[in-house]
């Protein structure tokens, strides 16, 4: 298939390489043309502006930071929709609102153009080895249009619904997953409380019911005290304020979501948001620290 990607970060940049080895045709198009160099250098092609990436792609694949970055490059100037032609694709895998998500599928259906919401979870090591868990939200045909290029970046695809969904679904995942983190912090910061020694506590915890991902990887980066980003804590942070905000609109109750959410204020506040968010730690130390000086 011919297809576009935009964003080449530390995740997009594996990604856009899997579709590359799948022997599809790819171009690219980044706001900074030297991140571009290694994908042309393996045979893809630059495009100057998004819209002329859309002019020569069935498929149009994004993963960038926030809401505003999607559609601004969709609609903004020289965007996705001036070049698209009808039956084109934009799959973003970005985590964004998923009211903007619907809002984007709406404007794109004005000019026969598709949409899927496909966030992603598992992480830059997911990304480097094609296991992504990605979960769509779009029409189902789209989907299956798209398919071949998904698989060529996750391991398990699920259509949870409509435009959308797949944003829900990621809010889910992140709530899940960062509240985790959070158990693990307070958990070192218990066992350190206690003086014991935090690489066996983990090798414990690891063995029995607590064991999971998050105490594997991130208990290790608390144990070792590397708190430099796997992803970082700025992103997690954009991603609960997205679903904290639908949580009020909504009317739903998170509590823990919201305590949650606090903490990694807290990581904010401090100027840990470009470190690991394993830097959820460093939150709890120096809260203890605070109130053994008053």
């Amino acid at each position: 298939m011919k297809v576009g990607f935009i964003g080449l970060g530390v995740m997009g940049a594996p990604m856009a390489r899997h579709l590359l080895a799948a022997g599809h045709d790819l171009a690219v198009w980044a706001r900074r043309v030297e991140s571009a160099l290694p994908l042309a250098q393996s045979g893809a092609v630059v495009c100057q502006t998004p819209a002329a990436l859309a002019a020569r792609s069935e498929v149009v694949i994004s993963i960038v930071t926030g809401s505003a970055d999607v559609e601004a490059l969709a609609f903004g100037e020289a965007g996705l929709a001036a070049g698209f032609r009808a039956g084109a694709i934009h799959v973003d895998m970005s985590t964004i609102a998923p009211a903007t998500a619907r809002d984007l599928a709406v404007r794109y259906a004005r000019q026969g153009v598709g949409w899927l919401d496909a966030p992603v979870s598992g992480g830059v090591q997911g990304a480097i080895d094609a296991t992504l868990a990605i979960m769509a939200g779009g029409e189902a045909a789209t989907l299956e249009t798209a398919r071949p290029l998904l698989e060529a970046m996750g391991s398990r695809i699920v259509h949870i619904g409509a435009a959308g969904a797949g944003q829900v679904a990621k809010a889910c995942n992140q709530m899940i997953m960062v509240a985790a983190i959070e158990a693990c912090a307070e958990a070192m910061h218990l066992a350190a409380a206690h003086g014991l020694d935090l690489a066996a506590v983990r090798t414990a915890l690891a063995a029995g019911s607590a064991g999971s991902r998050v105490l594997d990887v991130m208990g290790e980066r608390m144990v070792t005290r590397d708190f430099r980003a796997g992803i970082e804590a700025r992103l997690h942070h954009k991603d609960f304020g997205i679903l904290m905000n639908d949580a009020l609109r909504l009317g739903t109750p998170l509590p823990v979501a919201a305590q949650v959410w606090q903490q990694l204020n807290a990581v904010m506040a401090c100027g840990w948001g470009r470190d690991d968010t394993s830097s959820l730690l460093r939150v709890l130390e120096r809260m203890s620290l605070a109130d053994g000086q008053t």
